[in-house]
Order: structure tokens, then sequence, then C-alpha cells
């Protein structure tokens, strides 16, 4: 890897490459345009390092190449080309309010078709940034093979996504802007989760494959995705609480799933 301090340094906001990396910080459409994103923090270029992965570039903040931290993280991407920029630059960039310092040009790559998914999720219209990433997370825990978004989602490769999914974008492949309608029926356990009317979710066999469906965070799942549903679960829920969060009802299918996968211990 070339050495941090011949990175070049920037400090105008007038350089062209710093333009190109603000537009994929800021717009979406300019991510998918692109087909890229920025990776923030030394866990997730480190997660990333885990699956094999290369980065186009790294953007280092000024003073950041002397922490020890950035620079062990960095010796595992070969001879990955890179930037400094000035704090003012970096800080417009950086997706958090405290920059770690250290920032990735990635290229997430194009997921393979499915092969013999054990369990998948079908996502519909959640919009929330930090619920996608935390059922990310929780599906990669749960060794979900396939992830699949409605085109109402999200953006999954989205800077906070990413930083809420915690690395679960490299284990897990994820399908962005599906027409579930039309991959639900290739499941032949497909699960909706709904407030009432269901089966208590501890009395369904989740231990087969499946595929879960979660809705909006508001409206839930449509009708017409429901009716595809072979079965219908509730929560249960004694306490004075109508509804789960989304990411919250995720966690508990799936690991209720797990449990039975491990002869219900």
């Amino acid at each position: 890897m070339a050495a941090m301090t011949d990175y070049p340094y920037i400090s105008s906001a007038d350089n062209s490459r710093f333009k190109t990396l603000r537009k994929l910080a800021l717009n979406s459409r300019e991510r998918r345009k692109q087909g890229k994103t920025l990776l923030d923090g030394v866990h997730l270029l480190d997660a990333l390092a885990d699956a094999d992965e290369e980065v186009e570039l790294i953007i280092l903040r000024q003073g950041a190449e002397e922490e020890r931290e950035i620079q062990a993280c960095l010796t595992r991407f070969g001879d990955s080309q890179g930037i400094i920029l000035s704090p003012a630059l970096f800080d417009t960039l950086s997706p958090v309010k405290t920059p770690t310092g250290v920032l990735a040009l990635y290229r997430p790559p194009r997921p393979r078709p499915p092969q013999n998914e054990k369990c998948a999720l079908l996502l519909e219209n959640i919009q929330d940034p930090g619920n996608i990433g935390a059922i990310l997370r929780t599906a990669a825990a749960a060794r979900v093979d396939t992830v699949y978004l409605s085109r109402g989602c999200a953006e999954a490769w989205s800077p906070k996504v990413m930083r809420a999914a915690m690395g679960a974008h490299f284990v897990t492949a994820i399908f962005e802007q599906q027409n579930l309608e039309e991959i639900a029926p290739r499941f032949p356990i497909l699960i909706a989760t709904t407030l009432d009317g269901g089966q208590p979710l501890y009395e369904l066999d989740l231990s087969g494959n499946i595929a879960l469906l979660l809705g909006n965070e508001g409206a839930g799942l449509s009708p017409r995705l429901t009716a595809l549903a072979s079965h219908r679960i509730t929560i249960p829920m004694p306490g004075k609480i109508e509804s789960l969060n989304v990411a919250a009802a995720a966690a508990v299918c799936l690991f209720e799933r797990v449990r039975q996968m491990n002869g219900g211990r």
C-alpha cells in the first residue's frame, strides 16, 4: 500500500474529485447511477477486508493518518489509492456528527441469483434507514440467505444503512428495487407478520425453508402481498403496547427460527 504520507491533499471544495465524492455522499440517485457508495469508519472497512473485498479509494481526514487503528486497518487494502481531505471537506462527506476520520469509496458487487435459499426476508416499503440497517444486521446474525427490498424501501447501500448494519452487507445477498409480488410465489412457506388475526409465532414450525414478509413502519404489509402468504403470524405481546418496531419484530421472528433450528433449546 502506498504510504499515507504520499496521498494527495485536497482543501478546495472546487476540486473535481471532492465534488464527485460529495454527490455520492448526499444523493442516492447518484450512488445508483455510479454504482458506488461511501463506507464510514474502521469497523466497516475491517468487515470489508474480512470478506476479501477491495475499495477504490481511501479518504482520510487530515490528521487521521497518524492514528494507529486507522493505520492498521488500511494495511489490509494493499495498493489502494488514497487522498487526504481538510477537516472541513471531510466532515461534509461523513454521515455522522463526530467523524471517524476514514471513509472509503466502494463499488458493491451485483449479487448472484440465489440458489437453495433456506431463509429469506422480503421487505416492503420500509423507509427508515436505521430500520433497514438493523434488519440486515439481524438477518446476517440469524444466517438469512437473501434479503429482497421493494422499490419503496430505503436505499440499502446508503452510508446510514451500512453504518447501522455493521458489516452485514458483506455476508448477505441483498436485492434492491424488487417486485415482491413476483418473488413471493417462489416460496412454498411464505410468512406474513400481522398485528391481529394470525397464528401465534411460537406455534408455527419455522425450522424448514421459509421466507418472512415485513411491511412498512406505519402501514404494515399491503393487502395484496399479505394475500400471497401461506401463513399469517402475530407476535404475542402481553404488555400494553399495540405493536413492535419492524426491526424488533424481525429479530423476534428470526431468532425464534434459530431456536427451533437448534432443537428448541
